[in-house]
């Protein structure tokens, strides 16, 4: 029997169930969440440097966007943030390396 001991998304004890498996879960703090959604965001951070793909691109997105709720804040509003920094400071199309900077 696999032990997981991490967080998963919403759906994922329904699935078990439905494919005739039986599950044991908890339901986290709201400190333990924060933890484990900063885990899980290494986790998918590693699993995309792994496989190169937009699947897990898209697990990344879902995980910071757990986390900007955590801080009360929208989608939207993570978006908008993104938007002023990307005005302000530009973003990475240009592919820049900055090696060294001097007086």
């Amino acid at each position: 029997m696999p032990v997981y001991n991490k967080l998963v998304r919403d759906k994922i004890l329904e699935i078990i169930k439905a494919n005739g498996q039986k599950s044991t879960h908890k339901i986290l703090t709201a400190e333990e969440y924060d933890v484990e959604l900063t885990k899980k965001l290494v986790e998918e951070v590693e699993e995309y440097k792994k496989d190169k793909n937009t699947d897990e691109l898209a697990d990344i997105m879902e995980v910071v966007y757990a986390l900007a709720s955590l801080h009360s804040c929208t989608a939207e509003e993570l978006e908008k943030i993104r938007a002023e920094k990307a005005e302000k400071r530009g973003g990475f199309e240009k592919k820049i390396f900055l090696v060294e900077v001097t007086d």
